[in-house]
């Protein structure tokens, strides 16, 4: 394990190091699916990687409430949550644009609630979370493995504590296969 200096600070690019002490200048996160990984990056420069978990059903892109699916695209972080049944958790936007397009034209919501996605989006503000799409997609805490969310990302508690401490509100993320 090698230290890389970051922002005037010393960071482990790995799980099980210590917690990173500095807020971040520009927070954001990728994560990988198929990896079971969350990244952590300061802009270009990737800060930690954590080991995750994923809905019951972690293969497919959400595309339904209740499908048990974790989501695939671009959001950010609309809302933190420090009395979550969860530990503690980090809000995702979802649904965004591209499922409220994708919702309208599959006749899963109507053109109000396409319209309220849309604005919620451009205000960075939380969606609608009680359309047909599903909603009240998190990162949280109680636990990485196995897969047994209800489309959320699941970390390890000191790791959701680690992440809530460092990513604002608006904070991206990117949820790839």
């Amino acid at each position: 394990m090698i230290p890389r200096a970051i922002t005037g600070f010393l960071a482990f690019v790995c799980c099980h190091c210590p917690l990173l002490a500095e807020n971040l200048a520009k927070p954001r996160i990728e994560v990988f699916k198929a990896k079971r990984e969350l990244r952590l990056y300061d802009g270009d420069l990737l800060v930690k990687t954590y080991h995750i978990a994923l809905g019951s059903n972690p293969v497919p892109a959400k595309e339904r409430e209740g499908d048990r699916a974790t989501p695939e695209g671009s959001y950010f972080i609309c809302h933190k949550n420090p009395q979550s049944q969860y530990h503690l958790s980090l809000g995702i936007s979802y649904p965004g644009p591209a499922d409220a397009k994708r919702g309208l034209k599959a006749n899963l919501i109507s053109k109000r609630e396409y319209n309220a996605i849309l604005k919620a989006d451009a205000d960075h503000k939380t969606p609608p979370w009680n359309t047909k799409l599903g909603g009240e997609v998190f990162v949280h805490g109680n636990g990485s493995s196995p897969d047994w969310t209800w489309g959320c990302v699941a970390l390890d508690n000191p790791d959701i504590e680690e992440l809530y401490r460092l990513v604002p509100v608006k904070t991206q993320i990117t949820i790839h296969p």
